[in-house]
């Protein structure tokens, strides 16, 4: 099945979810396959493993990234709001916001509601039910409700992310789909696709998955690690 995202798409979740690595991926995947895309950085509460960690790799797929000036790249500041409210007023065909985690990094996004104000968008939650906190229907839908608080807006679709990194395997890939369907089921939300390692994805049997499904190559590694090599086409 084919991954039909488009337009203004919000990624938001759990600290830890893995929602920075989902929204590069994503990124990548609709360059790749010849959409325009933009990206902005809005994760103002982990300084680590950010998207702006691949602005070189961006740089050379010509994705569009918004980031703060050189000399604020590292502070964790809310300086991003105006030039993120214009990519919303001109969205390209795909326009990926990576929020930051938890209610917390959510925050930020209620600034953003008038420049939200006639736009139709995605404010899709990660969930990665390997992790404290998403390990739970309850827990997955309470977090759902802080993000919706503190953003002033509506999450409206899932998108599963199950892994333990390198020590993830296709069980975990099968059982972490069906419990993003009970989670789908009762938040009344669609399962928009989940996540698999791009070095699985021979190993999968699509017919035991209902949604679409995003490779991963992961690009936010720990330094003594590289990044799986993604092929620069457009």
């Amino acid at each position: 099945m084919e991954i039909k995202l488009s337009g203004i798409i919000l990624i938001v979740g759990n600290y830890g979810s893995g929602k920075t690595e989902v929204a590069i991926n994503l990124a990548i995947g609709s360059r790749t396959s010849g959409k325009d895309v933009q990206i902005a950085d809005l994760d103002l509460v982990n300084p680590y493993f950010r998207t702006r960690e691949v602005k070189d790799l961006f740089s050379d797929l010509s994705i569009n990234i918004v980031l703060p000036p050189d000399q604020y790249l590292n502070a964790d500041l809310p300086i991003l709001s105006p030039a993120v409210a214009g990519m919303l007023r001109n969205p390209q065909e795909v326009t990926l916001i990576d929020v930051g985690g938890d209610d917390a990094g959510a925050i930020v996004l209620a600034s953003l509601a008038d420049a939200l104000t006639d736009k139709n968008y995605r404010m899709l939650q990660v969930v990665n039910p390997l992790r404290p906190f998403n390990d739970s229907v309850e827990g997955c839908l309470a977090m759902r409700s802080k993000i919706e608080t503190a953003s002033k807006m509506q999450v409206n679709g899932l998108i599963g992310n199950a892994n333990l990194i390198n020590e993830t395997n296709i069980e975990m890939i099968y059982s972490g789909h069906d419990f993003l369907k009970d989670v789908s089921q009762a938040s009344s939300l669609p399962l928009e696709l989940i996540t698999v390692p791009a070095h699985l994805m021979p190993e999968i049997d699509t017919a035991r998955v209902s949604c679409p499904i995003l490779p991963i190559k992961r690009q936010l590694v720990p330094p003594w690690e590289k990044p799986v090599p993604v092929a620069i086409k457009p």
